[in-house]
């Protein structure tokens, strides 16, 4: 796909005309990232912002502790970096890439000048601030109500929605990111231990099934359930 057209495939740019489509594309710088690559840490300088082209990173908050928790992961046509460009403070989150993946960067000012005069893109990227706020809130909400359990089927249940991905043959879902029990705990803000332990019941309860960091959703109603949902 050329870039300006993968450019307003993107909900936050979907208000350009073909014209502006062009030249902003042509701004566009490419970033490539290794699985486990960091592309910035938070307290780093916010000059850009980016759009997942291929592959998933995840927004992880980090602790003093070495502890973590991955507040997002972001996939093909998802934006991130948008708050640093607009109120200038360094970044509030590292971002690490979940497998190798490829971004397009936009600069501040490219970014600036295309929400001048632009009500449209004004109004989506409320909107899409607003979203983002309203899973933050939710992700307390979870971990302050919730037990792990609860918690993991929720996320796995959002993953398999986002990820999910079936053969030809119909075989049960499998969620297509190469996720370590590190990562899992990270998402749902538990210790790595905990999330071997509530993976080991799943799979004996005939929920779910693991080979390796490959995850496969056997039954997705009765994970629903088990999530509350």
């Amino acid at each position: 796909m050329q870039p300006e057209k993968f450019l307003r495939s993107v909900q936050l740019f979907q208000s350009l005309s073909a014209d502006d489509g062009e030249r902003l594309a042509a701004s566009l710088k490419r970033r490539s990232l290794k699985k486990g690559e960091a592309l910035f840490r938070k307290g780093d300088e916010g000059t850009s912002l980016y759009i997942v082209k291929s592959g998933s990173v995840k927004i992880v908050l980090p602790s003093n502790m070495g502890d973590e928790v991955a507040a997002a992961i972001l996939s093909e046509g998802d934006c991130f970096g948008e708050m640093s460009l607009l109120d200038g403070m360094p970044r509030s989150a590292d971002v690490v890439a979940l497998e190798p993946s490829e971004l397009l960067a936009l600069k501040q000012t490219d970014f600036l000048g295309f929400l001048k005069g632009n009500e449209a893109a004004i109004q989506a990227i409320l909107s899409y601030l607003s979203l983002r706020l309203r899973k933050t809130d939710d992700l307390l909400e979870d971990a302050y109500f919730l037990n792990i359990s609860t918690r993991l089927a929720r996320r796995l249940v959002e993953l398999s929605e986002k990820y999910g991905r079936q053969d030809e043959e119909g075989d049960p879902a499998q969620i297509d990111l190469r996720l370590t029990q590190r990562d899992l705990a990270s998402i749902v803000g538990a210790t790595r231990e905990s999330i071997n332990k509530e993976l080991r019941v799943l799979r004996e309860k005939g929920l779910v099934d693991t080979d390796g960091n490959t995850l496969r959703i056997l039954n997705p109603e009765r994970l629903r359930k088990r999530a509350h949902l």
